[in-house]
């Protein structure tokens, strides 16, 4: 029990008072990181000001820094835990014993299924990674980029060795096809609508798949 008149320190050395506070100022941190994504995602992150972002959330721009200390801190952190999360299912799934079929398979579905759950985050990785792979606090996604390509090239190659796909397949032109296919279809695909990823991620892969395995 505290001395009276003395305030009470955590481990961390937050205050009692600090310490309650802490959900209350994550879950509208949180709230503040899906407004703007919305806005990233659909007015394009140059046209989008701290401002725009503070009015959107009802509060002013002085208080929106109370948790972000620019615009750039806000899109990194949403590019972070979208590459973050993709990237960890990515790197399992190609760490399984499955055919290269089956690995396949589930890099697609895991690709439509990130598109469902961060739709945002991927339309903004979609039009400013390139830019922003410049700059040095995002240089981890040209990093991530190199990865990806390595990731799904060698899973083609492994099915072209083992007689799973064609002989005759052109690795990196496949490649090329399905990581622009799969990505583009943030610009179509509507969470909630007719389509589910699963129906979706099934016809593309019939498709996909039939180009492919050997005749």
């Amino acid at each position: 029990m505290s001395p009276r008149g003395q305030t009470r320190i955590d481990a961390n050395g937050r205050t009692a008072a600090s310490t309650a506070d802490a959900p209350t100022r994550s879950s509208r941190r949180d709230e503040l990181l899906a407004t703007a994504g919305r806005m990233f995602a659909e007015q394009g992150l140059r046209s989008t000001t701290v401002r725009d972002i503070a009015d959107a959330a009802g509060i002013l721009s002085g208080s929106l820094y109370h948790h972000f200390d620019s615009k750039e801190s806000m899109v990194d952190e949403i590019l972070r835990g979208f590459l973050d999360d993709l990237f960890a299912r990515y790197r399992q799934i190609a760490a399984s014993s499955k055919s290269a079929t089956e690995t396949l398979r589930g890099l697609v579905i895991a690709s439509f299924e990130s598109i469902d759950a961060e739709r945002n985050a991927v339309a903004i990785y979609q039009d400013e990674a390139k830019r922003l792979s410049g700059q040095e606090r995002f240089a981890y996604i040209s990093e991530l980029n190199v990865e990806f390509r390595q990731l799904w090239q060698s899973v083609l190659q492994r099915g072209v060795e083992n007689g799973e796909f064609r002989a005759d397949l052109d690795v990196e032109l496949v490649y090329r096809f399905m990581r622009d296919t799969v990505w583009v279809a943030v610009r179509w695909y509507r969470p909630g609508g007719s389509m589910t990823v699963d129906s979706i991620a099934d016809q593309y892969l019939s498709v996909v798949l039939d180009g492919i395995l050997p005749r």
